[in-house]
């Protein structure tokens, strides 16, 4: 008897590689994990209002841009730590974001960084994304829409070994982190498919990681009645070497006032 079975041989890409690495970075941090449940039913509701009219809105750019509105507002959580001694606290909310792409029959995360997301507008940001998703991509690409220095091209075609002494060489060097990562990272893995629930992210390179995950029905209350809702699971994830609690709440207040009342939706 064949205990085996039929199987398939794949190879374990570049891509597969890179998100080892990433996932092994984000174990260096002292996380502090936050579980939300934000109310986006009259964001949704406006939104779709805005297709209707024939307006195009990314669900994913609205959420960065009342991220990095929240951020520009409390730049603790836009910093990383420069040396041993010191922090270095950005002006601009560099935004890392995953964008799906099937290449070779292989569906891979690649990385696109929205630059200076606090100045732009949902209109811009949403164009932004739109244009890398169409954006043609190659099987050796990782990152789209940016223009990558000699250095960056290097180290993202060299062995795995190069970028673990990447990694590990930038691990306390701010300003090098937000030129090559960004830094506040949004991962949005409810938007590829159905998931009424969480989802725990490691971290990775930067400071401050939100993972979006699914939207769910269920009561809420609204005006001292029961009324059925729509509820984004959301996950904020920090390090806790660069941040504390109290930053970290009056955040998170921001943001989820920012959301939950629709902002930037008109």
């Amino acid at each position: 008897m064949d205990r085996i079975g039929k199987y398939e041989v794949k190879p374990f890409t570049t891509s597969r590689k890179n998100v080892v690495l990433v996932a092994r970075e984000g174990h260096q941090k002292l996380k502090i994990d936050c579980l939300l449940e934000l109310d986006v039913t009259d964001a949704r509701r406006r939104m779709y209002e805005l297709k209707a009219q024939g307006q195009d809105v990314s669900f994913t750019g609205w959420i960065v841009k009342c991220l990095a509105q929240a951020v520009s507002e409390h730049p603790a959580m836009n910093s990383y730590r420069q040396g041993r001694s010191k922090l270095v606290v950005f002006e601009d909310v560099d935004v890392p974001i995953t964008i799906e792409r099937t290449i070779d029959d292989d569906i891979r995360p690649l990385v696109h960084i929205i630059r200076r997301a606090q100045a732009k507008s949902l209109a811009e940001i949403t164009g932004e994304i739109r244009s890398v998703q169409r954006e043609a991509a190659t099987a050796g690409a990782q990152v789209l829409g940016t223009p990558l220095t000699r250095f960056e091209r290097f180290v993202l075609a060299s062995p795995a070994w190069v970028k673990r002494l990447f990694i590990g060489l930038y691990r306390n060097k701010g300003l090098l982190r937000k030129k090559h990562f960004g830094t506040v990272a949004v991962t949005a893995i409810g938007m590829k498919g159905r998931l009424p629930g969480w989802v725990i992210p490691l971290g990775g390179p930067v400071t401050t990681l939100v993972a979006v995950a699914g939207i769910t029905t269920k009561p809420g209350v609204v005006k001292d009645s029961i009324v059925p809702r729509e509820f984004l699971h959301l996950t904020i994830t920090v390090d806790h070497a660069v941040i504390d609690g109290g930053p970290l709440t009056r955040f998170i207040e921001r943001f989820t006032q920012l959301v939950e009342s629709a902002s930037f939706l008109g």
